[in-house]
């Protein structure tokens, strides 16, 4: 039996998660405000190239996986 849909998958959900957490637990809390009187639309753009940095990373990864799984999956 194959699993490599079922790796993809389980490592897709575990990016979800952490990708989750890294956004909620450092991103959210993160201010300027002790740096100096920014205004909230400037730390609201950098949280919003950061969150979108991070999906493009996530893509990445599991684009990488997903060709991987799948070339081992042609090949055996």
């Amino acid at each position: 039996m194959k699993f490599g849909l079922y790796y993809f998958l389980f490592a897709m959900w575990i990016l979800i998660i952490i990708g989750g957490g890294i956004i909620v637990g450092f991103l959210g809390p993160f201010s300027l405000q002790r740096f100096g009187d920014f205004p909230w639309i400037f730390t609201s753009g950098i949280k919003s190239t950061i969150a979108i940095i991070l999906v493009v990373i996530w893509i990445l990864i599991l684009s990488k996986l997903k060709n991987w799984i799948f070339k081992k999956e042609l090949l055996s």
